[in-house]
């Protein structure tokens, strides 16, 4: 039997469906998705309970006329803060995949010139004065401060199969389908990688300091760009730099993890550049974390090392012992 279903979302955007009893909840899903043009979210019932997308619509005890609600995801809010010196502005993507944004108005808090092409919206990066969108067909919409990655125009061609956007102060950084890097912004915060634009190739990752970018590369190997004081410049440990699985940034300075568990870093050393004084210490490190000036490094048996700016985290004595790992807990994940 034909049923016929109305399924709406949050916004109030509706459409009707005809789908075969017998057919899955999954398979109305996907439906959904494409008639009302988004990429996620699970079909909820009148009631307000999510259906399983592996019963039939029999057994979901569906009926033609049923209204049923499409929710994409929880309100989420970005904030400008990758400078770390606290929000101008605010971007929050709603349930329907649309845009809210509020705050300094030349910082990124007026999206009003491009509100039409904020639709379908699956994540959102931020510079100090600007925001950039990555939309569900792989495009990119950016709006606030030219100067700080606010206007893509130059690159918008190139901005297509986007599937991760990095920031730094003032500029972007985004990794497309086929593993080719577009960067956008300040040139002297890493907005421009032409003349490293042929090693940017099979990028996995980026990650970003104020001023700078690295890239992973698929063989292990990092290119890095921007400013050089603020890691931009990595040929000092350049052939230490193989078989890196992460990376991880403070404000001036990276920190990356090789396969067989030990640390490099580069950039400012009052940032966490110089890990010489802790370096016989990071062997089969697990995990990595930043602060602003300082890296805190999870090692595999539980023990944590840190290093950088002491009054920013990277002096941990004082809570050491607390930190060692207990009889018979476990190690790191």
């Amino acid at each position: 039997m034909v049923l016929v279903l109305d399924v709406s979302l949050i916004s109030g955007r509706s459409v009707s469906l005809e789908a075969d009893d017998e057919a899955s909840v999954e398979s109305l899903k996907r439906q959904a998705h494409v008639a009302l043009g988004v990429s996620r979210g699970w079909l909820l019932n009148s009631s307000g309970d999510v259906l399983d997308g592996g019963t039939s619509l029999k057994k979901a005890r569906l009926v033609s006329g049923d209204a049923l609600i499409l929710q994409i995801s929880e309100l989420q809010i970005w904030g400008n803060t990758c400078c770390r010196f606290g929000n101008l502005a605010f971007a929050a993507i709603l349930g329907d995949g649309s845009v809210l944004t509020w705050g300094k108005a030349d910082g990124g808090g007026d999206s009003s010139k491009v509100k039409d092409q904020l639709k379908n919206v699956r994540q959102i990066q931020a510079t100090k004065d600007a925001f950039a969108a990555i939309l569900v067909d792989g495009s990119v919409v950016t709006w606030g401060d030219a100067c700080a990655g606010g206007d893509s125009s130059k690159v918008q061609k190139q901005l297509k199969g986007v599937r991760q956007i990095q920031a730094s102060l003032r500029a972007f950084a985004a990794i497309l389908g086929d593993g080719c890097v577009v960067t956008w912004g300040s040139a002297d915060a890493g907005g421009d990688s032409s003349i490293f634009q042929k090693q940017l190739k099979n990028v996995k990752q980026v990650q970003a300091s104020l001023f700078a970018f690295a890239a992973i590369l698929d063989d292990g190997s990092v290119v890095t760009w921007g400013n050089p004081g603020y890691g931009g410049d990595s040929t000092e440990v350049q052939e230490q730099l193989k078989n890196v699985q992460c990376i991880q940034a403070t404000r001036g300075a990276f920190a990356a993890i090789l396969d067989d568990g030990s640390v490099v870093t580069w950039g400012k050393a009052d940032c966490g550049g110089d890990s010489g004084k802790v370096q016989k210490q990071l062997a089969n490190v697990r995990r990595i974390q930043a602060a602003r000036g300082a890296f805190a490094a999870i090692k595999g048996d539980g023990f944590v090392v840190t290093w950088g700016q002491a009054d920013g985290g990277g002096d941990s004595s004082s809570v050491q012992e607390q930190l060692r790992p207990h009889a018979g807990s476990a190690s790191c994940h």
